[in-house]
């Protein structure tokens, strides 16, 4: 109730200056010391709603380990360390596509209701997000038809680059809107795995690899911002 009022008393204040010079009234000094207050009281307001923490790392511990460990599993079939039947690879990451779904539809719900998650940031944020998961979904559809199309696998491949250069982009979002320098290290180290995936291309290492920048650019970091998140009303 306070905010609104002190929101309702600035913009009326505004308002009302604006009037005094448009009716050709000199604004006092008074004036002019109670509009720098004004507006400093206004910069105060977009630091602290920069400064809310993040909601949604659960999500990003959810992807993290269910495609992480989707892709062990890959990479231990590719290896003959699991001897199974080829329509194996798409049972694996079918269902980690429906598991991690199911987790999705839970962990929005919660977030919904938490503390900061109406706050500027969190929205700007959570839209960045949204917009990199649907980049994937789509691109993930897009691949799977060609490779069906073309009968030839070698698309998948590009996958894990894929994913890595989407991730850079959501953290590097991330970082700017929460003003969270150690988000960018994410940015730089994702989009920097990225074409370093594609020198393993053909090898079986590229799933162990793209496993460890799962853990390491979404699990991790998921588990950071799960600790900061508020307890209290923001």
């Amino acid at each position: 109730m306070r905010l609104r009022e002190k929101n309702f008393t600035t913009q009326s204040f505004l308002l009302g200056s604006g009037h005094r010079i448009a009716e050709g009234h000199a604004m006092t000094q008074d004036d002019i010391r109670s509009m720098k207050d004004e507006i400093a009281y206004i910069k105060a307001l977009a630091e602290e709603g920069r400064r809310t923490p993040l909601i949604g790392g659960g999500i990003l511990i959810a992807a993290g380990l269910i495609f992480g460990l989707a892709s062990v599993i890959h990479w231990l079939i590719q290896i003959d360390v699991l001897s199974v039947s080829p329509v194996a690879y798409a049972v694996i990451w079918v269902g980690a596509m429906a598991l991690f779904s199911a987790c999705l539809v839970v962990l929005i719900g919660r977030s919904k209701g938490r503390p900061g998650a109406a706050s500027l940031v969190n929205q700007a944020v959570g839209a960045a997000w949204m917009g990199v998961g649907l980049l994937i979904f789509v691109m993930s559809i897009s691949i799977a038809v060609i490779s069906w199309r073309l009968q030839n696998p070698i698309l998948t491949f590009l996958f894990p680059s894929m994913i890595f250069a989407a991730y850079g982009s959501g953290w590097a979002v991330s970082a700017t809107m929460s003003g969270a320098r150690w988000q960018w290290n994410l940015a730089i180290g994702a989009w920097a795995s990225a074409p370093a995936l594609a020198f393993l291309v053909n090898t079986d290492w590229i799933w162990l690899a793209y496993a460890a920048g799962l853990f390491a650019f979404a699990l991790i970091p998921g588990l950071i911002l799960v600790r900061q998140e508020p307890a209290e009303v923001v």
